[in-house]
């Protein structure tokens, strides 16, 4: 069978699990410091109901509250894009 630009091919486990993924949760946080307050970074870990951990990468973007948002929303764009059966 061919995949299609923007299809899944019938049958593999991510088209499988993303048709099963009907509803989503997206996992955020947002906190403002003053530039330079900030020491160290960590993963947030969330602990899913099956008793398994997953790990959520933190990002960092510094700049005026213009830049920020404009950083913030090609971020957002591009974090979707990895995922363009949904």
């Amino acid at each position: 069978m061919r995949a299609v630009p923007g299809h899944c091919p019938l049958f593999t486990l991510r088209c499988l699990m993303m048709f099963l993924m009907a509803n989503l949760t997206l996992i955020y946080g947002l906190r403002l410091l003053p530039e330079g307050e900030v020491k160290e970074i960590s993963d947030a870990t969330i602990q899913l109901a099956n008793g398994h951990q997953a790990h959520v990468t933190m990002h960092v973007i510094d700049g005026s509250r213009q830049e920020i948002e404009a950083q913030l929303k090609r971020s957002l764009d591009a974090f979707f894009d990895f995922y363009p059966e949904i």
